[in-house]
């Protein structure tokens, strides 16, 4: 069963107070639409790797979660051509790991790379941008693996182009108080790579962040993306992992090697803790 959670916006102030940092977020009692800003205002979004894990099932649904247990997060897109004006009829194509790290489809998955997930479909879905740009999916606020922060994927296709691949990343603060104190999330070893610390959010920069509201039971990450139609790229076929072996000793295919994350990128350190880690999470309380 998918958790349900009543977190209000002082109980996440008073747990950043008392040493578990957390986002401050704006509390509402409805689930209206955010306005859509004027076209000027949204830039053209970056796009950040795809990653190993993508699968081309054209799965569509609103519902992603198959009842995996963990925080209810709908993740809304509103779809911007190049000019700014909302896109309608495009493909949204969602994947992201689940409260533990995992990612369905695959195997090599969970902490010592053994579990066999091929088949399963969870926190996986593709939908349809609406007249208004708009389109949404429930799901849950996903966990983390090492070497990479909190981030869910998606792919904006048109028609037989992929017109962008990025990822959204989730507040800092949130997740730390979240994986810190529902069980759910619970993890023998801090999270190691936060916002500031990994290279792929820091390459794709402002754009792909997510603006998370606090809504009745759940939260709510919304990205405007703006996508340029006159980029065309073809799509690709679907990743092959390689093949299963029983064998496997280290982390599983696609987990951030151990020199860093993405390959080339420097190598990784400890999770930073105490004063450290607080000013990471809130870098104006340091």
């Amino acid at each position: 069963m998918r958790e349900k959670i009543a977190l209000t916006r002082r109980g996440l102030v008073a747990a950043a107070l008392a040493g578990s940092a957390t986002a401050v977020l704006p509390e509402t009692a409805s689930l209206q639409p955010a306005a859509i800003p004027e076209p000027a205002a949204v830039k053209l979004t970056a796009a950040a790797e795809e990653g190993p894990f993508y699968l081309d099932l054209d799965l569509r649904r609103s519902d992603i979660a198959e009842g995996l247990a963990g925080v209810p997060l709908d993740i809304a897109f509103v779809v911007h051509d190049e000019t700014g004006a909302i896109l309608p009829g495009v493909r949204v194509d969602v994947w992201h790991c689940d409260a533990q790290g995992r990612y369905s489809g695959f195997h090599g998955q969970g902490e010592d790379g053994r579990l066999d997930l091929t088949g399963k479909t969870f926190l996986r879905g593709t939908q349809i941008t609406g007249a208004d740009g708009r389109t949404r999916f429930s799901s849950v606020y996903p966990g983390w693996y090492p070497g990479r922060t909190t981030h869910v994927h998606f792919k904006i296709i048109d028609g037989a182009a992929a017109r962008l691949t990025s990822q959204i990343f989730l507040p800092d603060a949130l997740s730390e108080f979240l994986y810190a104190n529902l069980g759910d999330y619970a993890r023998s070893r801090l999270r190691d790579t936060l916002n500031s610390t990994d290279g792929i959010a820091l390459a794709a920069g402002e754009t792909t962040r997510g603006e998370v509201r606090e809504m009745a039971g759940r939260y709510v990450a919304t990205l405007q993306v703006r996508i340029d139609r006159k980029a065309v790229r073809a799509v690709p076929p679907p990743f092959q992992p390689p093949p299963r072996g029983d064998h496997l000793a280290g982390p599983p295919p696609g987990f951030p090697p151990s020199g860093g994350f993405p390959p080339g990128a420097p190598p990784r350190h400890a999770a930073p803790e105490g004063a450290e880690r607080l000013k990471a999470l809130i870098p104006k309380a340091g």
